[in-house]
């Protein structure tokens, strides 16, 4: 029996460069952004439902995790002039240009929303705006997915299908923890089900991710990315179920599940962005897929 040969580059090296980003600001303008974007759908829908108390707390919360966000992004890009610059033309190809355009109207209503909440002044002006950030929060929460994946890095352009999901679900989990820390406990039932559904979907878009990426799917599954999302699993399932079966009858127990959907979601982001990495810079990861590909029939 001849042994399966085992694919090597020349001298070791990786195929593509792995990115360069810093994980603390990328991963973490991952995270942020998704908790700005579900947030404002959620406080829109608390105001809606009467939930002022948690709207407000919402508000709040989107904006800063937005402004978070925002200086994330800023300290990787090293120079604050580059983000204006990527303002200068919008590219409806280019997630980088959407992104951006995105963010410069998705910041300004979350912050009128907070203000106007907080304040109590120009409440239509403020409801305009709540409005607009719940429009807008969706494409926020999801569209870093996109831009992930719309590169080369076998772990994220692979599972372009279903990373967006991936990321939204995480991102309303993530919210539905913030709306169970700052809201009060009659008030939560929305967010608790938020949660729930949440964590089952993030398990779902998973799943099917990996089942799509075939050998690459290892890079979720070792090392740091491996132990980042196992993590992130037990936080979002224990927060969720918790939050469901005692979120209302106990403050603590409602806190505690808010703190664990919150950790679970940024682990989440972590832990794809460090699966990224690993497989960018494994060459294997790039060639063996591509050569297992059928070749189109030239005739």
């Amino acid at each position: 029996m001849v042994p399966r040969v085992e694919f090597e580059s020349y001298y070791g090296r990786p195929v593509i460069k792995a990115p360069s980003w810093a994980a603390r600001d990328i991963a973490g303008y991952f995270f942020l952004g998704g908790l700005a974007g579900a947030g404002s759908v959620l406080a829109a829908g608390a105001q809606l439902t009467g939930r002022t108390t948690t709207a407000t707390a919402m508000k709040v919360s989107s904006l800063a995790a937005v402004s978070l966000s925002a200086a994330a992004l800023v300290n990787d890009l090293g120079v604050p002039s580059r983000f204006p610059n990527m303002l200068r033309v919008l590219k409806p190809t280019s997630p980088m240009s959407v992104g951006s355009w995105l963010l410069t109207g998705y910041g300004p209503a979350a912050g009128a929303a907070a203000v106007s909440a907080v304040t109590g002044r120009l409440p239509r002006a403020g409801a305009a705006a709540t409005a607009a950030a719940a429009l807008l929060g969706p494409a926020v929460a999801s569209y870093t997915a996109v831009l992930a994946a719309d590169t080369a890095v076998p772990a994220w352009h692979g599972a372009h299908r279903e990373l967006p999901y991936v990321f939204a679900a995480s991102a309303t989990a993530a919210a539905s923890g913030m709306a169970l820390i700052l809201g009060p406990s009659p008030e939560s039932g929305p967010a608790r089900c938020a949660a729930f559904l949440a964590a089952g979907a993030e398990e779902v878009a998973t799943r099917a991710a990996e089942r799509r990426l075939g050998m690459v799917a290892e890079t979720y599954r070792q090392g740091r990315a491996g132990t980042l999302l196992r993590t992130a699993r037990v936080l979002t399932a224990s927060g969720a179920t918790t939050a469901l079966v005692l979120g209302r009858r106990s403050r603590s127990a409602a806190v505690a599940a808010g703190l664990a959907l919150l950790a679970g979601s940024a682990c989440t982001r972590f832990g794809i962005f460090a699966a990224g990495v690993a497989s960018a810079e494994d060459p294997k990861y790039t060639v063996v897929p591509q050569r297992a590909d059928p070749q189109p029939d030239e005739s």
